[in-house]
């Protein structure tokens, strides 16, 4: 498929650092694919509400869910709002705190709000969302019924609107500091590890940690 770079429009355009801006498409996948929370920003009253969200992303578009009787998520259909997902994976040490970072991997989506109705691709949807945070467990436990389905509020974003940004490598420290050796300097790397899996209280019959669990946490390997 035939796929426009990123960062087509003037409000995803990267400016600040430049250089970090990343226009391939690909990166954005990956960037939406490694993460679990989306934060989505919306109008609400006049004034900016940040919520944060599970997701799933099916080729480019974005699908999120949430309560139908949530106030947050009563959005016009075609309003604008904009959503970002971030990786960290490290904090900078400088030799100066006015260049103390972190080096990350961020996706910034700018799009209308298209309301999700049919109930195929509501399915769909919930489908492509459960299996990005917990693979294999549509087909594991019970799908929606029709009252939960009327309970839940499905929203698409289409990803054509969309920046990356990455940051890499140690500290930009001034040269004189670097000269002078006035303190550490390095990076500290963040590694996220699922734990091993902890059953609940009143889990009945079937008690053994289904394989695709132990796949996601690393201990079916």
């Amino acid at each position: 498929m035939n796929r426009a770079p990123l960062s087509p429009t003037d409000r995803s355009t990267v400016r600040r650092v430049k250089s970090r801006a990343v226009t391939d498409r690909c990166a954005l996948d990956a960037v939406l694919d490694n993460g679990l929370v989306c934060h989505l920003a919306v109008i609400r009253d006049g004034a900016p509400v940040v919520l944060p969200t599970g997701y799933g992303r099916d080729g480019d578009t974005l699908y999120l869910h949430g309560s139908a009787g949530a106030h947050s998520l009563r959005i016009a259909e075609g309003t604008e709002v904009c959503a970002a997902v971030t990786l960290l994976d490290s904090v900078v040490y400088a030799r100066s705190v006015f260049h103390f970072s972190m080096n990350y991997r961020s996706a910034v989506i700018h799009a209308p709000v298209r309301h999700v109705i049919a109930e195929s691709e509501r399915l769909h949807a919930l489908r492509v969302i459960v299996e990005h945070l917990a693979p294999g467990s549509w087909s594991h436990a019970r799908e929606p019924n029709r009252k939960e389905l009327a309970a839940t509020a499905v929203l698409a974003l289409d990803l054509t609107e969309s920046s990356v940004k990455v940051r890499s490598g140690g500290p930009a420290d001034e040269p004189e500091d670097v000269a002078a050796g006035v303190a550490w300097a390095g990076v500290l790397p963040v590694q996220a590890v699922w734990d091993a899996p902890i059953p609940a209280d009143d889990l009945l019959g079937r008690t053994d940690v289904p394989a695709h669990v132990l796949r996601r946490c690393g201990a079916g390997r």
